[in-house]
């Protein structure tokens, strides 16, 4: 049976110090701490929320923050990058503030209606902030660090890297009923819906990477929402 997902729901990832997690997203990315709680699994450790003023499905990236946490290995059998939208336009100003705040990035074009920033977190997490022709329509947070006409206005995209994409493609679209959007290189783009922002999946194909290892600095796992209980 072919379950229609919606599109993304949130992702979680591990981080090391929760205060500097916490410092990095609220400060550095602009976003909200929408809750704070415990990682039911392991009590003695947060799980902290980070996303728009409501805490909305499709802008949640969630962190399980252990401090001393062995770094990961970023590799193949991974989600190696999640991605925020941006308005058109703003990533110099993105690459400023970042700038300010002792973090490196670089501003990258994966096709001709895209631009990307790429930076690290302090644990060494991929992020992207995608500036895309496409018009967001979501709500940013009004947040005191980064204005609303620069601000993230929810998930973009993950980017899933693979030795061999033909199992995970399966998945996304017979399975999770998303559809190929786009074939370019080694990425293919998949989405649910009208594959807009918050509703885009891009796997890409390196048969020769090596593995990545699930530890701080790396996604723990992506969710995906779907549009009812019953569903």
């Amino acid at each position: 049976m072919t379950v229609l997902t919606s599109g993304l729901h949130h992702v979680t990832a591990i981080a090391g110090a929760p205060q500097r997690n916490v410092d990095f997203y609220v400060t550095g990315l602009g976003l909200r701490l929408v809750k704070r709680t415990v990682n039911f699994d392991d009590p003695g450790t947060y799980h902290l929320y980070y996303g728009d003023d409501s805490g909305r499905p499709g802008s949640l990236l969630t962190f399980f923050p252990w401090t001393g946490v062995r770094s990961g290995v970023h590799g193949v059998g991974q989600s190696t990058s999640t991605a925020f939208s941006v308005p058109a336009g703003s990533l110099g100003w993105w690459q400023k503030h970042f700038a300010d705040l002792g973090v490196e990035s670089a501003i990258t074009s994966t096709s001709s209606t895209e631009e990307r920033l790429s930076l690290r977190d302090p644990d060494g997490l991929g992020l992207d902030l995608v500036a895309s022709s496409t018009i967001d329509p979501r709500d940013p947070w009004d947040s005191a660090d980064v204005p609303a006409e620069y601000a993230v206005r929810g998930q973009h995209s993950s980017v899933l890297t693979v030795a061999d994409p033909t199992g995970t493609l399966q998945v996304l679209t017979r399975d999770l009923g998303m559809r190929i959007i786009s074939e370019e290189g080694n990425r293919t783009r998949v989405g649910a819906g009208n594959g807009d922002p918050g509703a885009l999946v891009d796997v890409i194909a390196d048969p020769n990477g090596h593995a990545g290892l699930t530890a701080g600095g790396t996604v723990h796992h992506v969710a995906f929402r779907v549009p009812d209980r019953a569903t």
